[in-house]
């Protein structure tokens, strides 16, 4: 009796060892299992942590200026030529734009080249430094436009003394121009009775009579201006060439420009001064994917369905910016053989 009891102890024995050997086995394979998946999940993340993000914005201008319609365009390209669905959104145009890649709002913006130059310093507009946005590259004058209109007699930047002035939206490089220009012009902001809209509420404001000018900055033709040209005779007010020496001088990103006769149906060339438009970028962004859409953008430039795409050239992309490149435009351009600093 004892014998079998014994007999049977020993075989549960055993079949418990048995047991926790298979299940033991079990595990084995099941943390093999898992060890695995979680290898190829960390394979899977590391491929889709690739550089290149599904999507991005590109924040642009106002509805009614060239930067918004030009994003549209370049964004259309930067999506086909790189695979990133890119969105181009309407805005306050460059300092706001830049304060909003700044706070992670967006990858890509319009700006002017003196405004994102006033924000790598932290002056004018910009209360500290900017320190996570580069450049791309610069595409096309931006040409500073005092519009009026014939009846309203104002002939000179010196007769807009005591009259109703836009000088842009908030935020806009367009109210520091009209600061500078004013500058040289021996008056202030305290000169004028400053109106901050944006491009199209002041042709609208000029056709209403609310006020009696507007600067406009951006490349001409403008289609608020062309809006206002259907109802009314524009005039834009020339700069001097004395005081477009002294405005260039004292601000280097500055440069002569001419709006040519025809434009607006201006009876005759008008001399003034532009700044550069020009792409920046968060430092978000790899350099790898920085690489392709700098390259998308300028060996595309003309498939860019809007005006302005004409002067979106290589030659040209390096003009008026006096601060960081980021590391992939800089490649970029290295190897396209410009004289990158």
């Amino acid at each position: 009796m004892k014998k079998k009891l014994w007999l049977s102890l020993i075989m549960m024995f055993v079949l418990s060892l048995f047991l926790v050997a298979c299940g033991g086995g079990d595990n084995e394979d099941a943390q093999g299992d898992a060890g695995d998946d979680a290898e190829s999940t960390d394979e899977g993340t590391d491929a889709s942590d690739g550089d290149a993000p599904d999507f991005i914005s590109f924040l642009t201008g106002g509805t009614s200026g060239t930067y918004y319609p030009l994003g549209g365009a370049i964004a259309k390209i930067i999506s086909d030529e790189t695979g990133i669905q890119t969105d181009a959104l309407s805005s306050n145009a460059s300092a706001d734009n830049i304060i909003a890649l700044q706070d992670g709002e967006a990858e890509l913006a319009f700006s002017q080249t003196d405004v994102a130059a006033y924000a790598v310093e932290g002056i004018n507009a910009f209360d500290a430094p900017v320190e996570n946005v580069l450049a791309l590259g610069s595409l096309y004058p931006e040409t500073i436009q005092i519009v009026t209109t014939e009846k309203s007699g104002i002939k000179s930047v010196e007769d807009l003394k005591g009259k109703k002035v836009s000088v842009g939206a908030p935020g806009s490089g367009t109210y520091i121009n009209a600061e500078q220009i004013l500058e040289v012009h021996g008056m202030t902001m305290d000169d004028i009775d400053a109106q901050n809209l944006d491009f199209g509420e002041s042709a609208g404001g000029i056709k209403d009579g609310n006020i009696d000018a507007a600067f406009i900055t951006a490349g001409t033709p403008t289609g608020a201006v062309e809006e206002l040209q259907a109802t009314a005779d524009v005039y834009v007010l020339p700069i001097e060439q004395d005081k477009a020496d002294e405005l260039i001088e004292k601000y280097p990103y500055y440069a002569a420009d001419t709006i040519a006769e025809g434009t607006y149906g201006l009876e005759e060339d008008i001399n003034t001064v532009a700044v550069l438009a020009m792409i920046v970028v968060t430092d978000e962004l790899s350099e790898d994917v920085v690489y392709d859409i700098t390259k998308a953008i300028y060996e595309n430039s003309g498939d860019i369905a809007h005006d302005k795409g004409q002067y979106v050239t290589l030659e040209s992309a390096l003009e008026g910016i006096g601060f960081d490149l980021h590391p992939g435009a800089k490649k970029y351009f290295e190897e396209a053989g410009l004289d990158v600093q």
